[in-house]
């Protein structure tokens, strides 16, 4: 038995880019949904960037499958 074994590094790394996919996917959302009821944070200016948004979003999509996939693979 090594190290990575012992610590489950192995979970921990698919457990982690799960999370940041999740998050992605969840802020990017949160953000299209508040700009389409046409509110946006208190003291910002410039514009929102839809396309970057949904693309963002769609990256945290295959980053949180990547995860899921390498959760259940192992």
């Amino acid at each position: 038995m090594d190290i990575t074994d012992l610590l489950g590094l192995d979970d921990l790394l698919a457990q982690m880019i799960l999370a940041v996919g999740a998050a992605m996917v969840l802020g990017n959302a949160f953000a299209i949904v508040q700009h389409a009821r046409g509110k946006h944070p208190a003291g910002t200016s410039g514009r929102f960037r839809a396309g970057r948004a949904w693309w963002l979003l769609s990256v945290g999509l295959l980053i949180t499958l990547w995860g899921v996939a390498s959760l259940i693979a192992a």
